[in-house]
């Protein structure tokens, strides 16, 4: 009984610091991110020569929300905050699941205390 009532203690202080966590994260953007070099339609260009020589770096973010995927060009100005916005995410995601599964093992420890 001790040690159920001393786990669900812990677990209770390890989800209070999950929330902080989630509280300071900032920004959020799902998706990843990836690096495209394109060849245009333009008769003659080098990027049509032989070995071509595609224009780019483009970078793209790709990203499915609510049952939709799209893709957005993103201009290099813009690239480290929506790397960060997408690493934001990411740690979001992984916070979340971690409080799951430790609210998942508060509730059973406490139903298995009310059994006994």
């Amino acid at each position: 009984m001790y040690m159920d009532t001393a786990r669900q203690a812990q677990i209770k202080r390890q989800i209070e610091k999950i929330k902080r966590d989630l509280a300071a994260i900032g920004d959020l953007r799902p998706g990843s991110l990836s690096t495209q070099k394109t060849v245009c339609s333009t008769p003659g260009c080098h990027c049509k020569a032989n070995p071509p020589i595609k224009h780019g770096p483009y970078h793209q973010l790709s990203f499915t929300r609510k049952g939709k995927s799209s893709t957005k060009f993103i201009r290099d100005k813009h690239l480290s905050d929506i790397q960060k916005q997408v690493s934001n995410y990411q740690t979001m995601k992984m916070l979340v699941d971690q409080w799951i599964d430790l609210a998942t093992e508060l509730s059973d420890l406490r139903m298995a205390q009310d059994r006994g």
